[in-house]
């Protein structure tokens, strides 16, 4: 029987157990293609065929780029770790400098890409790397297509030497580097072993709900990420069907030929979602209009568990025959539950999915843990509202003295590559620093509390802790997104990107003679006013110190291709700081 201890044992595992003939599904030009089960183990032992003939050593890199997750992606990733070699994902979307500095410090050998926009990012620079050969997954004229290596893998009698490369990786051998977007200097390589991701995967499955019979996935978060991979490991051991979704603007479209299950997501997204549900909602008129909002209101103060009593869950039942089942159809109908990383998720959002039966659930964790340390489940009593959920098996959390969050289990990551001074830095017997504050609550869910960097100080000596706000003040539909500033100055303030898109609509419901450019948005004292309102509001559950006293609208969307965010959309403070010291001058210097 097939011993999980290797990234490349998952599909054998699901070859052997629960073979799937629509293991991996990708959409080429408008139809869904199945990948078995059968033919994904074919291929990626195709690949380690072709990769040895061209030579490929044990330890050797490959750098893995795709603009979307597709099957290709998955079939290069076991391939190449059959041979011993690692794996080294790139987002697409960093700039051509970044690959630069990414396959140079990795040394990776050879690339693949997705598509045209990638290669041109890499074509500008593969002359300053060690890169041989780029292959795409697209056919594109002037690049090697990726199936060359299917023929030339295609004579199977080196395939012994591919079982003696496999029988040669151990479970700590080094299997990926995974280059953290990071919000301030140069991305940190996070050298990951076999153990360290499979451990995780295996620990994290029983936290994945199972239905009987087919259980349809759509994967869209990027799978370069440790948490959309690893989670694509634990739904091969499942058994489950992965779609991957054509592109983030194509996932509603998607969602609704999938019929999907089970997706993850991050809380930005969730936000998106909700705020298209509330334009619509705002469209609506007479009774339709005060039907959608009352079912919004009671989805406010949903608790699981039927913890509000009988009279609620009545109300909530004609809400979700009404309304909420809309909701539902919008995303394939047969979406249960979400997996919810990478940020804090906005407890609102949580229960309102929630009442509407698309329950989300929280989880925590790092590139540098594999990533999963807590993730709530929603049956056992596994789940709290504005928790990130229990400790996985085999993972331990302990809280220092000063609050942060310490993590110790075969998940902490071999450290950071070439860079044994940063490792150390985070490591004390072997606890992890996670730099995040949290608390265990007495039912044993952990609770992340803010990060210990983003917390500062002001002159009059006064602790914020700004993710606490921004997460809170983001609930209103005219932010979209929001940084807490004041370190060191008499008072917390803010920088506010408005949300352009639901004010535009907003305005033509008002019938406000504002113009409708960005610019002339944020410099709008129609605007500014309405804004403050909501700053007003959600200023009412914070403390007299740490309350926001000013704020200034940026005439602008904060993104990735602009540098505002990383990858994982995260905030860069100190670029969004620079970028926009104009405002943050004026609130503090005029």
């Amino acid at each position: 029987m097939t011993e999980v201890t290797r990234l490349f044992d998952f599909p054998y595992y699901q070859l052997e157990h629960k073979p799937n003939p629509k293991a991996l599904v990708t959409k080429y030009n408008g139809e869904w293609i199945a990948t078995s089960t059968q033919e994904y183990v074919d291929k990626s032992n195709a690949i380690s065929r072709a990769l040895l003939r061209l030579g490929l050593k044990e330890n050797d890199k490959i750098a893995l780029i795709s603009t979307n997750n597709r099957t290709e992606w998955n079939i290069m990733d076991i391939g190449i770790l059959q041979t011993g070699a690692q794996n080294i994902p790139i987002y697409p979307t960093i700039s051509a400098e970044d690959y630069e500095y990414i396959l140079n410090h990795s040394e990776s050998i050879y690339c693949f890409v997705s598509d045209e926009g990638v290669l041109e990012k890499i074509r500008k620079i593969q002359h300053k790397t060690q890169i041989k050969e780029v292959y795409s997954f697209d056919h594109i004229e002037g690049c090697k297509h990726y199936s060359e290596l299917f023929e030339l893998g295609k004579d199977e009698s080196n395939q012994p030497e591919v079982e003696a490369r496999k029988d040669a990786v151990k479970p700590d051998d080094l299997a990926t580097i995974i280059y953290t977007s990071g919000t301030t200097g140069k991305p940190k390589g996070v050298m990951l072993s076999h153990w360290n991701i499979t451990s995780n995967a295996l620990d994290s499955s029983p936290r994945v709900p199972i239905l009987p019979g087919e259980n349809r996935i759509l994967s869209f978060l990027p799978i370069c990420h440790v948490f959309e991979r690893v989670l694509i490991y634990v739904y091969q051991y499942s058994g489950f069907s992965i779609y991957f979704a054509e592109a983030m603007d194509k996932i509603g479209d998607n969602a609704k030929e999938v019929k999907p299950h089970l997706m993850s997501v991050v809380p930005r997204l969730l936000e998106k979602v909700f705020d298209k549900i509330m334009f619509k909602g705002e469209d609506l008129s007479g009774l339709k209009k005060g039907l959608f909002f009352w079912a919004v209101r009671l989805g406010e103060i949903w608790e699981p568990y039927g913890a509000n009593g009988s009279w609620y869950e009545f109300k909530l039942k004609i809400a979700n025959k009404i309304i909420f089942n809309k909701w539902r159809d919008a995303l394939g109908g047969e979406l249960s539950t979400m997996v919810s990383g990478s940020a804090a998720l906005q407890p609102r959002l949580a229960r309102i999915f929630g009442a509407a039966k698309m329950q989300v659930m929280e989880g925590y964790g790092l590139t540098e843990t594999s990533p999963v340390i807590a993730v709530g489940l929603y049956k056992n009593k596994g789940y709290k509202v504005g928790t990130v959920g229990k400790t996985i098996d085999n993972v331990e959390v302990k809280i220092a003295d000063d609050g942060e969050i310490l993590v110790k289990g075969p998940n902490v990551m071999l450290g950071y590559y070439k860079d044994p001074i940063k490792t150390e830095e985070v490591m004390t017997d072997h606890y992890f620093h996670t730099g995040d504050k949290g608390l265990v609550d007495a039912d044993g869910f952990l609770k992340i509390t803010g990060r210990k960097k983003e917390m500062f100080k002001t002159s009059g000596g006064k602790y914020v802790i700004p993710p606490l706000l921004e997460n809170d003040m983001k609930q209103s539909l005219f932010i979209d997104q929001i940084m807490v500033v004041g370190e060191g100055e008499k008072m917390p303030a803010a920088l506010i990107q408005p949300n352009f898109d639901f004010i535009r609509d907003w305005i033509d419901i008002k019938k406000h003679d504002i113009g409708k450019t960005d610019a002339e948005i944020a410099n709008s004292d129609i605007v500014i006013s309405r804004i403050q309102k909501e700053v007003d509001k959600y200023n009412l559950n914070f403390g007299k110190w740490e309350q926001i006293k000013r704020f200034e609208l940026t005439p602008n969307v904060w993104s990735i291709d602009d540098g505002q965010l990383t990858p994982t959309m995260k905030m860069k403070r100190a670029v969004i700081k620079e970028m926009y010291q104009d405002l943050y001058n004026k609130i503090y210097r005029a």
